[in-house]
């Protein structure tokens, strides 16, 4: 651990202003430039585009200044990115990054086996939207950013649809630098209680049980002992399940469409710090910078083991039989952990005059509460040899190929055996959720088929380290698919129909014709009251379970291959 070098070296915007203001991108750009002027071991690069029209800018430092991210995966270096201003309202991260930056280059304290990078404000349109009043509960700094970015999105529920363009830029940073540790700097809500500082990790069950083991037993605790010496003490994010912390917490289960979700993805290992919205904007941002030092100490000091464990994830997700796609919460197992708060109690309330929740600063306490934090597999599915996308399908591909999801296409037309799904039933939110009816709840029929097949139709075999985004992201009854996300919909309405007094007849034949399908017909009345006295519902039967019904009304258009089979490819 070092002490800040400010005194010989530029402040920064926060620190001039006597630090309850935080820089503005303009001047976190300026001044990251005036750092890369100064220091040969920093550059500032530049990613795609936002939809600011600016594009995302990554600052990284490397001590024997080596930026390009392949000679960094060739020298065995460990990559610790750090993102900021996801939601700008809440900038500690800014603010205690730039300083960091600056005491590392100006303490000559880089290290050795890490590149550490960083991302200024991920969220620039959201920085430009400045106010005093969008966070009312929190405690400064005197002016802040808006957390719905310039198509109102939250950047945090975006990693998997990516309608925004700072989604895929991000994205291209995250798979050219493939980062080991991946840590997005944020500021709570909810209660109040004694920390400045909580901690959400990658969700411990739902990550790779070589990262999941490093990350439990040595990680977290070695980053609680840290802050604990340097006068922050941290909690686990208080997801409380009542009222108030004493009634216990939950873990947070991150699905893709977070940071720190997709992070898992790829087999990063990824935190949520979360400051404390009524604690000053003075400490919450001193708290930020000693946890960011503390990754840096950590990280350094284990930066091999932690580079090789990623390898090895990878290597067991190349080959991962079984994916879980749903997770649920454990009710049956919890811990045990000792908390920090104040004195919950009820008031008379000044507006409504009902009883109000308030907490008395001046009754402090530590009690022992219950933390449930045990996530089991809901769902699961066994991969299949590869997923098969019709190339009309752009926006699926787009994604997978910014993945880095190696794919090849078909030289020719070809009929293929493969399973399909047909979708049975899901739930759709009644409200738009950051801009979608999102999808849940999915059932799924699957059916063995001969299906054509043309050239420039992709094939996505799951041998590959990305396994986890290809399955996540295309099996749609994973919490996040692109199914949910609405990137299929089109394949739930039929294109054709009929026209009742003319089908009659034909249906009419078909009965005739068909004993199996009379025979279904009538054992279908039979078992369904209502269906027997319908005369529409069973005209609609016979349509479904004849030949005219169209073959791709509820078809979920990635299909599986499951069998090894000749395929002519580019």
């Amino acid at each position: 651990m070092f002490f800040p070098y400010a005194g010989f070296s530029q402040k920064t915007p926060y620190e001039q202003r006597n630090k309850t203001e935080t820089a503005t991108y303009t001047e976190a750009i300026t001044y990251y430039k005036s750092l890369v002027k100064k220091y040969p071991q920093a550059k500032l690069l530049t990613y795609g585009n936002t939809d600011f029209g600016q594009p995302l800018h990554l600052l990284v430092l490397s001590k024997d200044q080596v930026f390009d991210p392949a000679e960094v995966l060739r020298k065995k270096k460990t990559v610790l990115l750090i993102n900021n201003g996801i939601h700008p309202g809440e900038p500690e991260g800014i603010d205690a990054s730039m300083m960091l930056a600056r005491d590392l280059l100006a303490g000559n304290k880089l290290p050795e086996d890490v590149i550490i990078c960083v991302i200024p404000i991920y969220n620039i349109d959201g920085s430009f939207n400045r106010s005093s009043t969008s966070r009312a509960n929190q405690n400064g700094p005197l002016a802040y950013g808006f957390r719905g970015n310039g198509k109102n999105l939250d950047l945090n529920r975006d990693f998997i649809k990516t309608d925004s363009k700072n989604s895929a830029a991000l994205q291209l940073i995250i798979n050219t630098w493939q980062p080991q540790i991946f840590v997005d700097t944020h500021t709570s809500n909810g209660a109040d209680y004694q920390y400045v500082m909580t901690l959400i990790p990658t969700q411990k069950d739902k990550l790779n049980a070589t990262l999941s083991g490093y990350l439990t037993n040595t990680l977290v605790p070695d980053l609680y002992s840290k802050m604990e010496k340097q006068g922050y003490p941290m909690i686990p994010y208080v997801n409380s399940i009542g009222e108030t912390p004493e009634s216990g917490i939950t873990g947070f289960i991150e699905s893709p469409r977070y940071s720190t979700g997709y992070a898992a993805l790829h087999n990063i290992i990824g935190f949520m710090p979360e400051t404390h919205m009524l604690k000053s904007f003075d400490l919450r941002v001193d708290a930020t910078y000693k946890l960011l030092q503390s990754y840096v100490d950590v990280v350094q000091r284990d930066a091999k083991l932690i580079f090789d464990n990623k390898q090895k994830a990878d290597a067991f997700v190349a080959k991962q039989d079984e994916f879980p796609l749903t997770w649920q919460l454990n009710k049956n197992e919890v811990n045990e952990i000792s908390f920090k708060g104040f004195e919950a109690g009820k008031k008379t309330s000044g507006v409504s005059g009902f009883d109000r929740l308030f907490y008395d600063r001046s009754k402090p306490y530590t009690k022992t509460i219950q933390e449930w934090n045990k996530y089991e597999p809901g769902i699961s599915v066994h991969k299949p040899i590869a997923y098969i996308i019709p190339k009309a399908w752009d926006k699926v591909i787009t994604l997978l190929k910014l993945n880095h999801v190696k794919m090849q296409e078909l030289k020719s037309d070809t009929k293929i055996e493969v399973e399909s799904y047909y979708i049975e039933d899901f739930k759709t939110g009644a409200k738009p959720y950051e801009g979608h009816y999102l999808h849940s709840a999915v059932k799924v029929n699957s059916v063995k088929q001969s299906l054509q097949y043309y050239t420039g139709d992709f094939i996505v075999f799951v041998n590959q380290p990305d396994n986890r985004y290809v399955v996540e992201t295309l099996e749609p009854q994973a919490t996040d698919s692109f199914f949910n996300w609405n990137f299929f919909d089109s394949i739930l309405d039929m294109k054709e129909h009929y026209s009742a007094y003319i089908f009659e007849d034909t249906a009419n034949e078909l009965l005739k014709n068909n004993p199996g399908l009379r025979s279904k017909l009538e054992a279908k009345k039979s078992s369904d009251v209502d269906f027997a006295k319908n005369g529409a519902a069973q005209l609609d039967f016979v349509y479904k379970n004849s030949d005219y019904y169209e073959k791709t009304h509820n078809r979920y258009p990635v299909a599986r291959l499951m069998v090894s089979a000749k395929l002519d490819l580019k």
